[in-house]
């Protein structure tokens, strides 16, 4: 039986003349909020977001990725096609930190999120094939090396809110949220609040979007993990191991939400201050918190978002130079 999880992230601007609805997809909670105008088109939202499960679900036995990964050879939709482009293009831009490859640890030993999760030896890490180099593909077909298997996860709810949003643009609709756990995107003005790694009954810090079209990701230890976080879903793949030096680290840009996804995926098992150097040349605002408590804020931040609150029993935030 799969398992839900879910970041309690997000805190909408709400009016009476909004609508609101909320469905179970991608193994998370998505919430779409428009103008009750355009009511109609959350439902349209829904269906793209299905669709994008229906290829990148490594769950769901019928999707692209799943046959991908049980026979090694698939025919590709053209969601599939393009999450591989661009996972090629994170793999790069992150100097390997993004390998949609870990798959052969996420999904092979560690099964988060299923009832048969468990811990693997550490003779079964050494042996697990990492390698993007081993998945080849290209418009009509991808292949996989044996022993290779692909996890999408780090960028595809991002990918699906991207759809969505693209949809919605096209209809010009300029208000309205699209979240998934912690993917999100902004066509107006929201207010976010940061969940606490530490306390679940805490925010970290809750900020206000400045400008339109905002994207936010966070990517995070305390959610998915087995027994404790030192065993997390977020696996580096150089060292084959859960990551341990960030608690969380929130990105917010006007790129696209799979980049924000993915990179907030690759800054997470980095070694900090390769995390730090890589964040700062991609041009995005961000929110980090250490595993030794430590609050970093990027000096940039202003130019998306404006902090109203912060935890004062909390350290306060440093920011990055």
């Amino acid at each position: 039986m799969l398992r839900l999880f879910f970041i309690p992230f997000l805190t909408l601007l709400l009016n009476a003349k909004e609508t609101t609805r909320e469905q179970i997809i991608m193994a998370t909670y998505v919430t779409i909020t428009t103008d009750e105008t355009h009511s109609d088109a959350i439902s349209k939202g829904f269906e793209i977001m299905r669709g994008v499960e229906r290829s990148l679900s490594s769950y769901n036995q019928n999707a692209t990725i799943a046959i991908l990964n049980s026979k090694s050879y698939v025919k590709l939709d053209d969601y599939a096609y393009e999450a591989f482009l661009l996972s090629k293009e994170y793999y790069e831009k992150s100097d390997g930190y993004f390998d949609i490859t870990v798959g052969s640890i996420t999904k092979e030993l560690y099964h988060f999120n299923e009832d048969s999760q468990r811990i693997p030896t550490k003779k079964e890490l050494n042996a697990a094939k990492i390698n993007f180099k081993g998945l080849t593909f290209n418009r009509y077909e991808a292949r996989v090396e044996e022993g290779i298997k692909v996890d999408l996860g780090g960028m595809g709810k991002g990918f699906g809110v991207d759809k969505v949003a693209e949809y919605f643009r096209q209809k010009e609709i300029k208000d309205a949220t699209i979240s998934a756990s912690g993917d999100i995107r902004c066509l107006g003005s929201c207010i976010i609040n940061i969940q606490d790694p530490f306390s679940q009954d805490n925010f970290l810090l809750s900020f206000k979007t400045i400008t339109e079209d905002i994207g936010i990701s966070t990517s995070g230890n305390y959610n998915r993990f087995v027994k404790d976080t030192t065993k997390n879903h977020l696996i580096n793949p150089k060292t084959k191991k859960p990551q341990l030096h960030f608690a969380s680290i929130t990105l917010v840009g006007d790129m696209p939400n799979s980049h924000l996804d993915a990179y907030a995926t690759a800054a997470s098992v980095m070694p900090i201050q390769k995390a730090y150097k890589f964040l700062d040349s991609i041009g995005v605002g961000y929110i980090v918190l250490q595993s030794d408590r430590e609050l970093v804020v990027s000096k940039n931040i202003s130019k998306f978002i404006k902090l109203f609150k912060h935890d004062a029993s909390k350290n306060q935030p440093q920011y990055n130079e």
